[in-house]
Order: C-alpha cells, then structure tokens, then sequence
C-alpha cells in the first residue's frame, strides 16, 4: 500500500469508503478483497465464511457467532450496525436480533448492494456506523 500501513491477519486498521464490490469482493483503500467483510470504527476485517453457501437466517445466526465477539468490542462506538445480506434481503432470527439488541447494537438487514450505499452515505456524513457485508458475484 503506498500510506505505509500494514494488514495483519486479515485485518486493515482505518476507515474507507466502499469504492466498487462485486466478482465476490471489494474495493477499498486502494486495494481489493475477495471474500465477505465486516467494517468498524477501528478498520475492516476479514470476514470468514463459506462464500459457495447459500445465506439463509440460520447460516446468518451462524456466521454472526464468529463475528459477533469482534463487533461487541467496539459497540461502545457503533451507533448502528449495517448488515449486507448479498443479493437478497435476508432477516435474522429472533435469537440473532436478542443478541444484538443485548449488545446494545441497533442494526439493518438489507442486500448487499443497498447496505454499502447506506454505509458510504453515512460514512461521508462522519456518522458512528459499523456493517459486515456478505460478497456477491455479479
């Protein structure tokens, strides 16, 4: 990267707008990933989940038990939460939505596409948003 900063173990600490997704990535601080993601007031991370899985509510549940220890940490600064469900809205269970709201973390499921023009909207704004976004390939 030419601002000298590092990424460690899937991780790029600052904040970017989104600059283009698709082709199961993003774009992003001029550079690209393949693969889903999830954007915090401390930078974005690496977002490990089976890209081929069709996301349903219970595979959602399931991969938010892996990410939902790393957005916890900063709930402190999240206002709210954007949830990008790839190319179709897909909202969560109940014992998903019980968690978040227990992590005093208000969030919007909602695809892909829409999530990340609400995320670069806000983030222009300054606002105190986080998302973790599922890749889509078109």
């Amino acid at each position: 990267m030419s601002d000298g900063q590092q990424i460690y173990d899937g991780f790029i600490p600052g904040r970017y707008p989104i600059d283009a997704y698709g082709d199961g990535g993003f774009r992003f601080a001029e550079m690209s990933h393949r693969g889903s993601i999830v954007i915090l007031p401390s930078g974005i991370h690496a977002w490990r989940r089976d890209e081929t899985a069709a996301v349903s509510r219970e595979s959602l549940e399931q991969d938010f038990n892996l990410i939902l220890d790393i957005i916890r940490q900063e709930a402190h600064e999240i206002d709210f939460l954007f949830v990008g469900t790839g190319n179709n809205v897909v909202l969560p269970t109940n014992t998903l939505k019980q968690k978040l709201i227990e992590s005093g973390i208000r969030s919007d499921f909602m695809q892909t596409g829409s999530a990340l023009r609400t995320y670069n909207s806000l983030f222009e704004e300054q606002r105190r948003i986080a998302m973790a976004v599922i890749a889509v390939q078109n």
